[in-house]
């Protein structure tokens, strides 16, 4: 992956060397002729499409776009993820921005070339009458913001505080990245406890049980480890290559039966998020496969285990015995103790390869991880409420603005949430600036409109925005929210956050939304 995204950068950045001679020379008309004109350049954009799917964090499958299906459900209901058939990649403008320092502009006082900066008249002619559309809720706040130079161009509302839903990953993903870092991995262990075959009773046993011989599986918080196959170095933790390396290990040590526990004391605080049981996520532990769907899918709402943890340590049984284990009893719920000596272990991947599919696809599985993650790093609880100090104080430390926000979860769920389009702007403009390339995943798994996660199935009716506008999308009832990166007419790099609660009609919320992000996209705004 990183090699995949190396080449994308060079390749951005070669198509942006070349269109940025032809905007600076063009007017605005000469410009809008040559988008119309572009169909010769649609084939190209479209392989080079294909190959960031076959690179991108969506590889193991995407999720179409938002579904507000939630109106019509019961309260219980969350952010909906609805599947669907692959569809035929469409067609687009025919330059895709380039990110990161590549994508941004020169300030406005860089010199005569410098790509010219929206005003705030020339914005407000653009966004005013697409704010005033009857489906949209109140408040309605917006901020765009210049990534180059951090400055807000445009604000209505901006320092509002909303119910964000999805959008909250964002802010997820970048205390994470800079907690951790992007190359750190999550591990999954097999542990023999530091008495086992002693006879003596460890940490968690019961009166009549027995630690001879016994191991225990101990999850580190990774919810993409998979009980399926996985092929190369990066692909998600396997659950039947901890179960190679166990059998293995134990073999060589003349051990060929076993009692298996496992621990889940990593977590604390409630399992359930406050939504309560639901098919947008699991009960949160730090030992889940899969998920903890029940069924074959790997994407958007499904069936959900009611003990994801002990659900993995049955399957894990399963395979030891598969393997020539004997495994006696039942899996049990235990503590391994401090001074347990590990036995085989596996690594999820990257943590910028998961940031990228938390916000690609709207994971909240993956973003719940995230956020426990960050807690643990900041020696924090891995809770909801220790989840949230931790984020908001990583948030701080990027001296981002978060007077009056709250953050409940990870993953957007929780109406609890409320902060402002003005922080989520500056979040973004955080992951653009080159003196923070460990935040870059958060700008390379934003969807792109009309072709991947979220916005795969948006932008039908609005084609300057496809495949410029990449955005993180939100949706709660009554909650539609959009906030993202697309670079306008004259090739400048903007960020914008739009935020709306208190709707009524989402599908028409969703597209006004979209309607805004494609204006960015076809103005100068001068």
């Amino acid at each position: 992956m990183p090699e995949a995204r190396s080449w994308q950068v060079r390749w951005w950045q070669s198509r942006w060397q070349s269109a940025t001679g032809r905007w600076r020379s063009a007017t605005v008309e000469q410009r809008l002729t040559w988008r119309l004109s572009a169909v010769s350049a649609v084939v190209g954009l479209v392989v080079a499409v294909a190959s960031v799917f076959a690179a991108g964090p969506w590889d193991s499958g995407q999720r179409t776009a938002e579904r507000a299906r939630a109106a019509g459900s019961p309260g219980t209901g969350g952010e909906r993820h609805g599947g669907g058939p692959p569809r035929p990649a469409p067609s687009a403008s025919p330059v895709l921005a380039p990110l990161g320092t590549a994508a941004v502009a020169p300030s406005p006082d860089s010199g005569d070339d410098a790509v010219p900066q929206p005003t705030r008249a020339g914005l407000a002619d653009a966004l005013e009458p697409l704010l005033d559309d009857g489906a949209l809720g109140k408040p309605r706040s917006v901020s765009v913001v210049d990534a180059a130079t951090g400055r807000q161009l445009y604000g209505t509302q901006s320092d509002t505080q909303a119910v964000p839903a999805s959008i909250i990953k964002l802010a997820t993903g970048v205390a994470a990245l800079s907690a951790l870092g992007p190359d750190h991995r999550i591990e999954t262990t097999v542990v023999v406890p530091k008495d086992a075959g002693s006879g003596e009773k460890g940490e968690g046993e019961a009166k009549n049980g027995t630690t001879k011989d016994r191991i225990v599986l101990v999850g580190g918080g990774d919810p993409t480890l998979t009980a399926h196959a996985t092929k190369g170095a990066d692909a998600p933790a396997s659950l039947r290559k901890l179960a190679d390396k166990t059998a293995s290990a134990l073999k060589k040590s003349g051990t060929e039966s076993v009692r298996l526990g496992y621990d889940t004391s990593l977590y604390s605080g409630p399992v359930l998020h406050p939504i309560g049981p639901n098919e947008n996520i699991s009960p949160v532990t730090p030992l889940m496969v899969d998920e903890g769907r029940l069924d074959d899918s790997d994407h958007g709402p499904a069936p959900r285990s009611q003990d994801p943890a002990a659900d993995a340590a049955e399957a894990f049984a399963s395979m030891l015995r598969d393997r020539g284990i004997d495994v006696r009893g039942e899996p049990r719920s235990v503590k391994a103790g401090k001074k347990a000596r590990p036995l085989a272990t596996v690594r999820s991947q990257p943590l910028s390869g998961l940031v990228e599919r938390a916000l690609t696809n709207s994971d909240n599985d993956i973003a719940e991880a995230l956020a426990r993650q960050t807690a643990l790093a900041a020696g924090e609880p891995a809770s909801f409420d220790g989840a949230g100090r931790a984020v908001m104080d990583r948030l701080n430390k990027l001296r981002l603005p978060l007077s009056g926000a709250r953050i409940a979860d990870g993953s957007g769920l929780d109406r609890a949430d409320h902060v402002s389009a003005a922080l989520l702007a500056q979040v973004l403009v955080r992951a653009a600036d080159p003196d923070h390339p460990e935040l870059r995943p958060v700008l390379t798994g934003l969807p792109v409109a009309g072709f991947t996660g979220t916005l795969r199935g948006r932008y039908a009716q609005e084609a300057v925005g496809r495949g410029v506008v990449r955005a993180k999308t939100g949706t709660l009832t009554g909650v539609n929210t959009l906030a993202g990166t697309v670079v306008d007419a004259d090739g400048r790099l903007l960020v914008f956050a739009f935020m709306t609660n208190g709707t009524n009609d989402p599908q028409g919320a969703q597209r006004a939304l979209d309607r805004m992000a494609s204006a960015l996209a076809n103005c100068g705004c001068r």
